[in-house]
């Protein structure tokens, strides 16, 4: 297993809850617990296909900053379409550095590295510790 850079980024205990649904719960090397839910998982995958979506809409919603939010939906206008809450088909280890997980829309390219995923731990310390945005 590679060494974490940083320390805090090793996992001490990995729970995948595939049959529940119940997400992943992760006890990390300094103590910290984060607990990801699959939906978020789903929507911060790491592979390059999901990388690229995500700056196609930051483009594109840069590019309609200057736009007024209040104008009117035209007969042209595309409505959100509903997507069901992404849940985990299966999950497998990836060595002893990562967690890969087949979602129930088909989507399983994502491999999840535990330095990516203490870095995207949704609670507000990591979120100042690890991400600078």
């Amino acid at each position: 297993m590679p060494i974490p850079r940083d320390e805090r980024k090793k996992p001490a205990d990995v729970k995948v809850h595939v049959s529940s649904g119940a997400g992943v719960d992760i006890t990390w090397a300094d103590g910290h617990t984060s607990h990801y839910d699959f939906p978020y998982l789903r929507e911060q995958c790491p592979c390059a296909l999901c990388n690229d979506e995500r700056e196609r809409k930051e483009t594109a919603a840069h590019a309609g900053a200057g736009a007024s939010s209040s104008a009117p939906a035209g007969p042209g206008a595309t409505l959100p379409i509903f997507k069901p809450a992404a849940k985990a088909k299966s999950a497998r280890a990836v060595g002893n550095y990562a967690v890969q997980i087949e979602f129930t829309d088909g989507h399983s390219t994502g491999i999840y590295s535990f330095d990516y995923l203490r870095e995207i731990c949704p609670c507000d310390a990591c979120q100042e510790a690890f991400r600078s945005d």
